[in-house]
């Protein structure tokens, strides 16, 4: 299937690996030129270089940290001094520290608001005149399962990543007649550092092994296994095509059939 985005332009957050590496991939194999960020700036330009020498299209690597609001709009300006105004947005994240209610501190609940909520508002904001402007556009959201299903001992990232999802459906609504369209994808259990850094804390709380945590997780997949960042990378260079327009509004997970929800 031709995805009819090349020659658009991209910008990826969170991007250096993982999931936001996955999708900046993934778009660049359709022929996207790509801005990637991250606050690492050494693996980041290693991942600019591994994605273009791969695929042959422009990626550039922008050092930025997306609870900042100063980085994003340092980030936005030199994405679109680089490969010109932003087609497609991908909002991504790093997840805010696990923890029950008790455990979480005003200081807490602001941090976690800047890096998941706030992040995604600012980087929208930024992108959607020019989306506007041109009357075509892709915004996609990477949060997680626990939009639909909470997570337990993931407080924050069950909060923020809701409100993330809520404000997305709004705003769909709002630029559907304008030819741009806002999803969500919902990452399951899929192999990234973060995964790796649950699993471990809770190793750590219940005194067993990171090994037999895993395993208990992958006796809930339907699927059996966990998954990689390419598999959600594939759905989100899908959302951003041009076959996909019609779908917007949506929070769609990949997740080998862990949620087991009807909606």
């Amino acid at each position: 299937m031709d995805f009819g985005i090349r020659d658009k332009t991209a910008l990826v957050a969170a991007a250096s690996k993982g999931l936001g590496k996955g999708a900046a991939m993934a778009l660049a194999r359709e022929g996207v030129n790509v801005a990637i960020a991250a606050r690492g700036e050494d693996l980041l330009r290693q991942t600019a270089d591994e994605i273009a020498q791969a695929t042959g299209v422009r990626i550039v690597p922008i050092a930025a940290d997306v609870s900042v609001a100063g980085d994003i709009e340092r980030l936005f300006a030199a994405a679109t001094e680089a490969l010109g105004p932003i087609d497609i947005l991908v909002n991504n994240a790093g997840g805010p520290p696990p923890g029950v209610f008790t455990d979480m501190s005003d200081e807490d609940w602001l941090n976690a608001t800047e890096l998941t909520l706030m992040s995604t508002i600012r980087m929208t904001r930024l992108a959607l005149p020019s989306m506007r402007e041109r009357q075509w556009g892709r915004i996609i959201n990477i949060t997680s399962m626990s939009v639909k299903q909470p997570i337990p001992n993931l407080l924050l990232s069950n909060s923020l990543r809701s409100a993330v999802v809520s404000m997305a459906k709004t705003l769909a609504d709002q630029v559907a007649a304008e030819g741009i369209t806002v999803n969500n994808v919902c990452p399951g259990y899929i192999l990234t550092d973060r995964i790796r850094q649950l699993t471990q804390s809770q190793a750590e709380t219940e005194g067993v092994s990171q090994d037999e945590i895993m395993e208990r997780s992958l006796s809930d997949i339907p699927a059996g296994r966990i998954g990689q960042p390419e598999e959600l990378a594939a759905l989100i260079a899908f959302l951003a095509s041009e076959p996909a327009a019609y779908i917007t509004g949506t929070t769609t997970q990949v997740d080998g059939g862990r949620y087991r929800g009807l909606f």
